[in-house]
């Protein structure tokens, strides 16, 4: 690739040929170079600390991810643990129907008990006047 970026350039070179400037050729010459920053001999800092890492898209994207898919797996938890307390809440309140059905067949239980008692506590009270009347 560098051998083709080489000839590339000669035949620019060839074709722009004497209308380049002296300007030019030096501007050519530094342009790529240009954008990294050179040690000063003051500066003992490694290179490496001069030149920014850009991640790629990929990584971005990745990343973005990552981020995402940690948002969503707490969302997962929050609902999990919601969805366990509404199942405790539901057994709670199937517990207190059943408590309160069971209230409510022993209260019929005793309202059939009362009335029985009431029919017969009436039929012995009418036997009962009838025997005096009688004997009056």
């Amino acid at each position: 690739m560098s051998n083709a970026w080489n000839q590339t350039r000669r035949m620019k070179k060839l074709e722009v040929g004497s209308t380049m400037t002296i300007e030019y050729i030096e501007w050519w010459g530094r342009r790529i170079i240009d954008n990294i920053p050179r040690p000063s001999k003051g500066d003992s800092q490694l290179m490496e600390k001069h030149l920014q890492v850009v991640p790629s898209k990929l990584e971005i994207i990745r990343q973005d991810f990552e981020r995402k898919n940690s948002e969503l797996e707490k969302k997962i938890e929050q609902m999990e643990e919601e969805k366990m307390n509404l199942r405790l809440d539901v057994d709670v309140q199937k517990l207190e129907t059943e408590k309160l059905r069971k209230g409510k067949n022993k209260a019929e239980g005793d309202l059939d008990s009362l009335k029985i008692d009431y029919k017969k506590l009436h039929f012995s009270m009418r036997t009962a006047r009838l025997g005096k009347t009688s004997e009056q």
